[in-house]
């Protein structure tokens, strides 16, 4: 129990010795805390009083410098006899003069005084002082001051290029900066000169400048053997390090090839467009085989071209070089990186045209494809001209869609742009004449309905059946087979023979001519041209046959037979027929068929009547 109590007693004395120890570290944090935040007091009120009495000092010096030069021009504009003005006017410069040097040196004083009380910064690169900076620069601090001058003293030092007559200083606004090309190395006011005592912002500038240069030159000749010695070995390790790359390189890439060797039936059975085999399985093996070669050497050269600019640039008299190579590789590759990224908006753009015009195209379709069904009826409007005007309006609406998006193509706007533009427009404008009125003549034809596909037609001397329709041609197929390719343009300057189009309304009417001699009556001549009109298979017998006279010459007398049908796709066939029926229903009749120059009186020679006997 007394044991217990002897823990319990000791754990809470410790807990109690950890507070007071937190308690008391807090206590000298805040301290210290304050300690500091008194001393940065003290030096900001300090610095703050110099900076006072620096603008009463220069208040006062330009007053006094105003007040000189108007005493010496009034000295100046007084005449000789004026001897005693003269020397009361000179006078009062030895006064101000006399004020002015007391006052300087009740400056010193302050400062010198306020110097002992005032912490100083020490510029000193790689451990060696230089000098010390005492007071801020605009809105810089001193300690900053002190560190930005440090790092561009150790710059210089790493500048293979540097040389001590490199450094030069000029003047600027107030100050003379010290100089290392385009570098400003350290800069010195009239306030650091003040810190020194007995020495002008110029010979100050003067000083920094030539214990810069001793500083930099003595710490190169130290290091150069080093730095040499550094180079060669890094050379060598970017070699090795190339190398190994190139070895990782070729192991992955000969990994790959010996894998898709093995995996070839599973992996490459050939490439195939819809039925068309492009690539056979061994050819795909070969060609994928191939690129993976191709990109084996695209990664050496590289690896190699990489490694160039890293073993230039340990060098000075080779670092542009390696600059130069960098450029090649970058540049482009900067320029073609923020083209694009420039150019995503206008991709979101183009995209949102692209899509709006298609589904707008895809509606046309719908409207045009219900027209040509039936489903939707226009008046006025034939079912035959939905497609092409569908297509019509497809064509202007991808056209006016790429007048959209071609302000937002790369490039639209350059001068190389534009001319290739032009050329093809004027190649395009001299070398599709014809092309243009055949497309025009297409439009007209379509509108025009003189013929749809499948017509039986007659185009200038070509007679067949209709198989395409296009914008700039029209194909016909005869009764051979022939496939006869007609422009458009012909087609409309010239006259067409449409057999098809009303023949399942009213009939197509054949018609063919014989002459028979005055002798035979024209009654029994009708009667049997009828008969061969009704006997002919592919006639029309639902309405009647006719027969026309055309004609009464000196001779004979012309009889012209009609007839209806309503398959002119079958006309030659209909022809051949009819006229052999014809033949028949005559020779049955012992009428010939023979009347040029026919006489009634005979000679004795036999007649020409040929009997045909019905089967």
């Amino acid at each position: 129990m007394k044991r217990t109590s002897l823990i319990k007693y000791l754990f809470l004395f410790l807990v109690l010795l950890a507070g007071w120890s937190i308690a008391i570290a807090q206590a000298q944090d805040s301290i210290r805390s304050d300690s500091t935040d008194q001393v940065l007091k003290n030096y900001t009120q300090q610095i703050k009083a110099y900076e006072r009495l620096l603008g009463q000092n220069d208040l006062r010096r330009k007053q006094d410098s105003l007040a000189r030069v108007e005493l010496l021009s009034r000295i100046q504009l007084l005449q000789e006899s004026d001897k005693l003005n003269q020397v009361t006017l000179r006078n009062q410069i030895r006064e101000i003069e006399k004020q002015d040097s007391v006052r300087n040196a009740e400056q010193r004083e302050r400062i010198l005084k306020l110097r002992e009380e005032t912490k100083g910064y020490v510029v000193a690169p790689l451990n060696d002082s230089l000098f010390t900076i005492f007071t801020k620069l605009g809105p810089v601090r001193a300690e900053e001051r002190t560190s930005n001058v440090t790092q561009k003293i150790e710059f210089l030092i790493r500048d293979d290029f540097f040389y001590p007559d490199s450094l030069h200083y000029e003047e600027h606004e107030g100050t003379i900066d010290v100089m290392y090309s385009d570098l400003i190395v350290t800069s010195v006011s009239d306030w650091d000169a003040l810190w020194v005592e007995g020495v002008t912002k110029d010979s100050l500038a003067t000083l920094y400048k030539t214990r810069i240069a001793d500083f930099v030159s003595k710490s190169r000749n130290r290091s150069t053997f080093r730095n040499i010695a550094a180079r060669v070995g890094l050379v060598f390790l970017i070699i090795g390090g190339l190398v190994i790359v190139l070895m990782i390189v070729r192991r992955i890439t000969n990994g790959i090839q010996g894998w898709m060797v093995v995996n070839k039936k599973e992996y490459f059975n050939g490439i195939k467009v819809r039925n068309f085999e492009l690539l056979s399985p061994q050819l795909h093996l070969e060609v994928t085989i191939q690129a993976v070669s191709f990109l084996k050497w695209g990664l050496y050269v590289l690896a190699l071209y990489l490694s160039l600019p890293l073993v230039f640039g340990l060098f000075p008299f080779t670092r542009g070089w390696a600059q130069t190579l960098l450029d090649w590789i970058l540049s482009p590759a900067k320029n073609i990186w923020f083209g694009f990224w420039s150019y995503v908006p206008n991709v979101f753009t183009i995209a949102v045209i692209y899509f709006i015009t298609r589904y707008l195209v895809k509606l046309i379709k719908f409207f045009a494809q219900e027209v040509e069904n039936g489903t939707l009826t226009l008046p006025g409007f034939y079912s035959d001209w939905a497609i092409p005007t569908y297509r019509l309006v497809k064509f202007l609406i991808y056209a006016f869609m790429m007048v959209m998006i071609w302000p937002y193509l790369p490039g639209s706007d350059s001068d190389i742009f534009k001319g290739v533009s032009v050329f093809l427009g004027l190649l395009i404008s001299f070398g599709s004449t014809s092309a243009i009125a055949n497309a025009v003549a297409g439009l007209v034809i379509t509108y025009m309905r003189p013929f749809r596909v499948g017509d039986r037609v007659k185009l200038g001397e070509v007679t067949g059946e209709i198989i395409e329709k296009t914008l700039l041609v029209t194909r016909v197929r005869t009764t051979k087979n022939e496939d006869i390719t007609v422009p458009n343009s012909s087609i409309l300057t010239g006259h067409t023979v449409n057999y098809s189009s009303s023949s399942k309304s009213l009939g197509l009417i054949l018609h063919t001519s014989v002459t028979i001699g005055y002798d035979v009556s024209w009654r029994k001549v009708h009667e049997l041209l009828i008969e061969a009109a009704v006997a002919t298979e592919g006639v029309n017998v639902s309405k009647e046959p006719f027969v026309l006279q055309t004609s009464l010459d000196d001779w004979y007398v012309s009889y012209q037979l009609n007839a209806f049908t309503d398959a002119p796709e079958i006309m030659p066939k209909i022809y051949s027929e009819l006229h052999a029926n014809i033949q028949d229903k005559f020779n049955e009749a012992g009428i010939e068929i023979m009347s040029p120059h026919y006489r009634a009186v005979r000679d004795g020679n036999p007649s020409t009547v040929i009997n045909v006997k019905k089967t």
